[in-house]
C-alpha cells in the first residue's frame, strides 16, 4: 500500500474571478490554466486553485498563509508591484509576532485575508 501525498491545495474563493486573476498576476504568480472559473496559479512550488465563488461571507472569512524566507522583501515586492493602488487592496507592515514569525497581511481584491510570513529565531535563538 503506498499512501505517500503529493500536495495539498486550497481553493481560494475570488467574488471577481478575472480581476482577481489581474491581482495575482501582479504580484508575480503564474497562471499556466484557467478556464471560465478556475485557475491554477502558482509561484515557485506552491500553488492553489483560485475559483469563482460569489459568497462574500465565506471569502470574508477565508484565510491563506504563505511561508517565505524573506517577509521583508516579499512585503517591498508587493507595494513595489502598485497592487494597493491598482486594486484598492490593504497591506500592513511587517511585524514580529509571539507565534514565532514576522509577518503581514495583505487583503486580495475579493477581501481573502492573505498572511505572508517567515520564521523567526526563538527566544534562544533557534
Amino acid at each position: 500500500m503506498n499512501l505517500a501525498t503529493v500536495e495539498i491545495k486550497a481553493f481560494v474563493p475570488a467574488l471577481d474571478f478575472e480581476r482577481s486573476k489581474r491581482f495575482y498576476a501582479a504580484l508575480g504568480f503564474e497562471i499556466p490554466w484557467s478556464s471560465d472559473d478556475l485557475a491554477y496559479v502558482r509561484h515557485g512550488d506552491c500553488s492553489f486553485l483560485l475559483q469563482a465563488f460569489n459568497h462574500p461571507e465565506f471569502v470574508q472569512n477565508f484565510q491563506m498563509h504563505l511561508l517565505v524566507e524573506c517577509v521583508d522583501d516579499w512585503h517591498a515586492k508587493v507595494v513595489a508591484s502598485g497592487v494597493i493602488e491598482e486594486f484598492g487592496v490593504r497591506v500592513d507592515a511587517p511585524a514580529d509576532q509571539p507565534w514565532g514569525m514576522r509577518d503581514f497581511p495583505l487583503f486580495d481584491p475579493s477581501g481573502v485575508l492573505w498572511r505572508i510570513a517567515q520564521n523567526t529565531p526563538g527566544p534562544d535563538g533557534e
